[in-house]
C-alpha cells in the first residue's frame, strides 16, 4: 500500500514509524514532513493546509490511503476532498472535526447532551466579558473559539489576569479569528489525563491513557505549550474510572455526534478532569495528541494499518487493537525561549546508538546541505518504553542528555508526579 500521511511535527512522526512496522506498507509520503521524518518517509513540501494540491498528489502517485494528522486540514475539510477524489481516509470529516474546531460547539454540545464538563459562558463582545468577569469567580479558564496551535487557553491566577487575557485574545488577537468568540469556563481542580480513541462512529476504543506536562518549565511553572512531554499510561486513570468514562463521556460523544448528523470516524482525542465529582470533560480534539501520541503508539502491538482502515470502514468492532502492558515516557526537547521568541538554525547532533527500547521523533527541523538544524519551537521528543516507568523515564532521559544543539531547554521533571502518584498506591 501507498500511504500519504499529512503533516510535518513529532506526532507524525510517530504515526509514520508505526505505519513503517506494517507488512502491509510499501511506501509512505509525508506531506510536508520535516527533515528528521525524511529518514522513514518520502518527503514531499506540499503544506498541510495547501489541500487542492494535497488532493492532486494523492491521485498522481495513486496514493491507497490517508492519513490526516493535524487539526488545521481536518477543520478545513482535507478528508472530504480526498474522499471526494476516491482516496480513502483516516480522520474526521469536515462538518465532525468541528469539535475541535470551536469551543463553543463542543461546550454547547456537552450541555446539551448532559456530558460532564465545567460551568462556562460563551462571549462575542469583550466589553460584556469584562464585565462578567467583575464578579466571576477565580481562577477561571478563557479559551479562545477557535484553533491556537494548542495555546489558545489562558488559566486566570487573578482577575486581573483574566482581563488582561480577554483583551489579548479579543482586542489584540493574539490569536487572530480564532479569539473573535471565547468560551470563560469554570476552573476544575484534579489530575488531568489524556485518552486518545478510535472510533469508527458507532465503538470507541480508547488507547492506553497519558499524562501531558503542558507548562514550559519545571513543577509545571511558565507558559502553557504544546506539551514538553508525557508518560503513559497515566496513574490516576484506573479501570473503574475507565468504566465511568466509557458510559458517561465517550459513547455519549459518539453519540451525540450522531444524532446532529456530525458521525465521527478517526482519532477523538478526550482530555478529561478527574475532579471531586467525576471525571469532567476539558477539551475535545479530533486527531492524534501532540507529544501523547508519541507514548501511545510505541506501546501499540497491533498493526495500525488495519486499525486505522477498520475506523474509516465501520468494522472496528471486528478489529484488534492490543496495547503491551508496559510504560512509556516523551521527553521535548525545545528551543530556548519557546513558547514565545526563539533562534532557529543550530546543527543537532545525536548519537548514533540510543538506550534500547528508545525512538527519536522530530518536529520543528530541516535538513540543509546533509545537516539536521532546528527550525520550530518543539524541535524533537525523546520517546522511550521499558516494564516499568520509572526505568521508560530513565532511558528517555539518558538519550536527551547524549543529544545536543544549542540553546536546547527541555524539562528535567517529566513523570515526576506520576511516580509519585504509583509510589502512593504500592
Amino acid at each position: 500500500m501507498k500511504i500519504m500521511v499529512i503533516g510535518g511535527g513529532g506526532r507524525e512522526h510517530a504515526i509514520i514509524k508505526k505505519l513503517k512496522q506494517s507488512t502491509k506498507v510499501t511506501d509512505i509520503f509525508a506531506l510536508p514532513g520535516n527533515g528528521g521524518i525524511a529518514h522513514d518517509a518520502v518527503c514531499v513540501e506540499i503544506g498541510a493546509k495547501d489541500i487542492p494540491a494535497i488532493v492532486e498528489f494523492a491521485k498522481n502517485k495513486a496514493v491507497d490511503f490517508a492519513v490526516v494528522a493535524p487539526d488545521d486540514p481536518l477543520v478545513l475539510g482535507a478528508v472530504d476532498e480526498l474522499e471526494k477524489a476516491g482516496i480513502p481516509c483516516f480522520g474526521p470529516s469536515k462538518n465532525a472535526a468541528i469539535i475541535e474546531g470551536s469551543k463553543v460547539f463542543a461546550k454547547n454540545l456537552m450541555k446539551k447532551y448532559g456530558i460532564p464538563t465545567a460551568a462556562y459562558e460563551v462571549f462575542t463582545d469583550m466589553d460584556k466579558a469584562l464585565k462578567y468577569l467583575e464578579t466571576a469567580a477565580v481562577p477561571v479558564v478563557i479559551k479562545a473559539d477557535g484553533l491556537a496551535l494548542g495555546k489558545g487557553v489562558v488559566i486566570a491566577r487573578t482577575r486581573e489576569d483574566a482581563q488582561n487575557a480577554v483583551r489579548s485574545i479579543m482586542h489584540d488577537k493574539i490569536f487572530g479569528e480564532s479569539g473573535s468568540q471565547i468560551v470563560i469556563e469554570e476552573f476544575l481542580e484534579g489530575p488531568e489525563v489524556s485518552v486518545l480513541s478510535f472510533t469508527d462512529g458507532k465503538t470507541v476504543v480508547p488507547m492506553i491513557s497519558s499524562m501531558d506536562h503542558k507548562r514550559a518549565f519545571d513543577n509545571d511553572e511558565g507558559l502553557n505549550t504544546g506539551g514538553m512531554g508525557t508518560v503513559a499510561p497515566n496513574p490516576y486513570y484506573t479501570d473503574d474510572i475507565a468504566k465511568e468514562c466509557m458510559e458517561k463521556i465517550f459513547l455519549p460523544t459518539i453519540n451525540a455526534m450522531n444524532a446532529e448528523g456530525r458521525t465521527f470516524k478517526g482519532c477523538l482525542y478526550f482530555g478529561l478532569m478527574l475532579t471531586k465529582d467525576g471525571p469532567k470533560v476539558i477539551e475535545y480534539n479530533c486527531r492524534f495528541g501532540d507529544p501523547e501520541t508519541q507514548v501511545v503508539l510505541p506501546l501499540l502491538e497491533s498493526d495500525l494499518v488495519d486499525i486505522m482502515l477498520a475506523t474509516r470502514d465501520g468494522a472496528l468492532a471486528k478489529t484488534e487493537v492490543k496495547f503491551s502492558d508496559g510504560s512509556a515516557c516523551c521527553v521535548i526537547m525545545a528551543s530556548e525561549g519557546y513558547p514565545e521568541k526563539y533562534e532557529k538554525g543550530f546543527e543537532i547532533t545525536v548519537p548514533s546508538q540510543l538506550p534500547e527500547e528508545t525512538e527519536i521523533y522530530f518536529a520543528g527541523v530541516k535538513l540543509d546541505s546533509g545537516k539536521l538544524l532546528t527550525n520550530g519551537g518543539r524541535v524533537l521528543g525523546v520517546a522511550a518504553k521499558s516494564d516499568c516507568l520509572e526505568t521508560a523515564i530513565g532511558r528517555a532521559y539518558a538519550a536527551v542528555r547524549q543529544i545536543h544543539f544549542k540553546n536546547a531547554f527541555y524539562r528535567k521533571d517529566i513523570g515526576r508526579s506520576a511516580l509519585k502518584a504509583i509510589n502512593k498506591e504500592a
